[in-house]
């Protein structure tokens, strides 16, 4: 990939003009209550129109401040919210204060031999619109909104400071890429900092190494939020045989073979997901019990697999099922959960009486409990009523501070 020497040098300054919005009852009530996003229909009136970046000030029908943050004419979140309650200069400082603040809740993972985990978390660390991701000493940092692209100096320059990496790359969402008149010349990949990279980044979590591909890995590199249930699973792997479908680069495979699981078999679609869990899992030869597990790996659709597999009448003692997103609107939301369900069906039938189903999701227009209830519905329909172990939620660097911020959840359970 790409680096250049100077790549924000081209970039233009964010006007010093402020945007003044006024906007409906609801839309006040919403700020004040916390949430970061002002939508396009909640605007009333807008002094001039502004470019991606420039600082939208919203007051309250009084006049009064409400709130300071980006605008992006062509989102219908139209300004996501950098500061609310008090007035404050949106510059170097400030993006120092709170890169300061989010670091300081990760402190405790810095004591797990981990050196893998998300700095900061958008909207819910109080930088709505992107995310950074720590692999070691490679800083990837992904943008979901060109509004960013003007700040990246400041940015950047408060990065340095406060993380010291080695490397910090670029990620764009497919959103944002496609905006390429907004981007002054920035892409997908770029490195902003440091060197050239020829190949995946090394990263350790709770004391297993792992590799990331911060280019074309899903999220950048890796899935970072699943790190405290690959521990559950480790805790409840011994002497089991363990099935993780959709197992991407096998992280929950990892934990259960380090945890004691006597056989680990990886499914997932993709042969690269697949090929970079066999190096994993050479990286880990050095302990005892990831050396002595045995691994398949299948290439397959999870669906059409685990159907063959029960048709097989092949049996594990854990099943894990950890699918992407199935909904990504809220019209999609009853058939994600009718995916669900199926996989459930498809799960319960591989596994044993008394084994442990992990069932996760990360589709944020999925509501929690409608997705407890249908597992646990999927399950009893099919005869195989599940007992509790556990419900979990975000970790500690995954912070939700507004709802449509909660998108994972994950069930824990034995099954009849």
């Amino acid at each position: 990939m790409t680096s250049l020497d100077n790549p924000l040098d081209s970039l233009p300054t964010p006007s010093e003009r402020r945007i003044a919005l006024r906007v409906t009852p609801a839309a006040e009530r919403a700020l004040r209550a916390g949430h970061p996003w002002l939508f396009e229909a909640a605007i009333q009136t807008q002094s001039h129109a502004g470019q991606p970046g420039d600082l939208a000030v919203i007051f309250d029908r009084k006049g009064r401040f409400l709130a300071v943050g980006l605008y992006d004419p062509a989102s219908p979140i139209r300004v996501r919210v950098l500061q609310a309650g008090r007035p404050a200069t949106i510059d170097t400082a400030w993006f120092r204060a709170q890169i300061q603040a989010a670091d300081a809740v990760r402190a405790p993972l810095r004591q797990t031999d981990t050196t893998g985990y998300r700095i900061i978390h958008g909207e819910n660390d109080g930088l709505p619109g992107l995310v950074l991701d720590r692999y070691d000493d490679t800083l990837v940092l992904k943008l979901y909104t060109p509004a960013w692209i003007v700040h990246l100096r400041s940015l950047v320059s408060a990065l340095e400071t406060d993380l010291p990496a080695q490397r910090l790359v670029l990620r764009l969402s497919r959103a944002a890429q496609a905006r390429e008149d907004s981007l002054h010349g920035l892409h997908d990949g770029l490195i902003l900092r440091g060197p050239a990279l020829d190949g995946p980044v090394l990263f350790q979590e709770n004391g297993l190494r792992f590799e990331a591909d911060p280019f074309h890995g899903q999220k950048t590199g890796f899935f970072l939020d699943q790190r405290e249930n690959r521990a559950r699973v480790e805790k409840l792997a011994g002497g089991r045989t363990v099935l993780n479908a959709f197992a991407y680069t096998g992280g929950f495979s990892l934990y259960a073979a380090r945890g004691g699981a006597r056989s680990v078999t990886s499914l997932d679609i993709s042969r690269p997901a697949l090929d970079a869990t066999a190096r994993n899992f050479g990286l880990n030869l050095g302990h005892p019990a990831v050396a002595a597990t045995r691994h398949e790996q299948i290439v397959g659709d999870a669906f059409d697999e685990l159907a063959r597999l029960n048709a097989q009448r092949r049996r594990f003692d854990m099943v894990i099922l950890d699918p992407p997103a199935f909904a990504k609107t809220e019209a999609e939301a009853a058939r994600a959960l009718g995916a669900y369900v199926r996989l459930t069906r498809l799960g319960v039938a591989v596994l044993r009486p008394g084994g442990v189903l992990v069932q996760a999701s990360c589709s944020s227009r999925v509501d929690a409990d409608a997705f407890f209830q249908a597992i646990n519905r999927a399950a009893a329909a099919a005869g195989r009523p599940l007992r509790e172990i556990e419900r979990t939620g975000h970790a500690l660097d995954h912070p939700v501070r507004f709802r449509e911020g909660a998108y994972l959840k994950c069930l824990f359970a034995t099954a009849e």
